[in-house]
């Protein structure tokens, strides 16, 4: 079993590891090799979804890596084509052939897609799916906190996880809180921003500079520090040795209330209310 001391509660009673490796847009052997030089590299969240089309790459690296199946956490996510008490049903089960496994331990809606007027019924799916036993954790992706109020009115049931975009430019504190008082666990995608400002950001290179770290590795120790389970993707040996490398030190408060000024605000996410966003 994973260690408890490398893992953070979720609220039905299982635990994840506090960082992992996302794996889009990686595909084919590029994504099986990287799966599995994270394996050897000390991963053991891998993060994919049906929309990513290498959920079939992952499932090869973790078998080629030779680690127990329980030794690792498997996320993936399923599409609006899905959004259903059934379809949440055939998705898993689609899921589970692609990546080779006999069960996830966290199964995601990918997007709310409010236009479809459906993801109540897909956490309806993914509710039936944790209470026969089929699944270990169940979430969604990219929900906001009103989002999040209608499915847990409309079944009593709290998402283990909200994985939404989320870095220290794009910090979603208000979401965050959200999240803490209901006791979802927040998970993180583009931890290192999007477009590579932030990596080269002065201020933060000089930081890293200080701590002996690369810029990556403060940005990643951030979300950390806030209780955040940020899932960076890379392929590179380098980069996904950094990525994971963050767990001997930690940042002083007047680095994190630095760090904290970057913040651009909540209308600097993609917003999954518009329309053109989600699958």
């Amino acid at each position: 079993m994973i260690p408890d001391t490398t893992t953070l509660p979720l609220i039905n009673g299982h635990r994840i590891p506090r960082l992992g490796m996302g794996t889009w847009p990686l595909t084919g052997r590029t994504c099986s090799e990287a799966v599995e030089r994270a394996v050897g590299l000390g991963y053991r969240l891998f993060d994919t979804a049906h929309q990513y089309s290498n959920e079939d790459a992952v499932g090869a690296g973790i078998r080629a890596s030779g680690i127990p199946r329980d030794e690792v956490f498997i996320t993936s996510k399923f599409n609006k084509e899905d959004h259903s008490v059934d379809g949440v049903r055939r998705a898993y089960d689609a899921s589970l052939r692609r990546l080779g496994v006999d069960r996830l331990d966290l199964f995601l809606i990918h997007w709310p897609v409010p236009a479809l007027d459906r993801y109540v019924d897909a956490w309806k799916g993914l509710v039936q799916l944790l209470e026969d036993g089929g699944v270990d954790a169940i979430g969604v992706s990219n929900f906001k906190d009103h989002h999040l109020s209608r499915i847990i009115s409309e079944t009593g049931v709290v998402p283990d996880v909200d994985q939404i975009q989320l870095s220290v430019d794009i910090a979603r504190v208000e979401q965050r809180a959200y999240h803490r008082r209901l006791g979802i666990r927040t998970q993180g995608w583009s931890p290192l921003g999007r477009g590579g400002d932030l990596l080269t950001d002065p201020v933060i290179a000089a930081m890293a500079v200080r701590y002996g770290k690369s810029p990556a590795q403060i940005l990643l120790r951030w979300h950390i520090e806030k209780g955040i389970v940020p899932v960076p993707r890379a392929d590179s040996d380098e980069h996904l040795a950094q990525n994971i490398d963050v767990f001997d030190f930690e940042l002083a408060a007047d680095d994190l209330a630095v760090l904290g000024s970057y913040d651009r605000g909540e209308e600097a996410a993609r917003d999954p209310d518009d329309p053109s966003n989600g699958h």
